[in-house]
């Protein structure tokens, strides 16, 4: 049986694949991270996943 993916939910987990890489991106080369950085980070991450869920609920 093939598995039929939404083209949204797809492009949801890219953008949080997206955000993920830039965030480590930043902050790669540094020794200290500020935690309010982290939490921004896990804040936006959090948001277009909390998006994808209320997407695949809905459907």
């Amino acid at each position: 049986m093939t598995e039929v993916r939404d083209p949204q939910t797809d492009e949801s987990i890219r953008a949080a694949m997206q955000l993920i890489d830039r965030g480590l991106g930043d902050i790669s080369e540094r020794q200290l991270v500020s935690t309010s950085e982290v939490a921004d980070l896990l804040l936006d991450v959090r948001s277009v996943l909390a998006k994808l869920d209320a997407e695949v609920n809905v459907n």
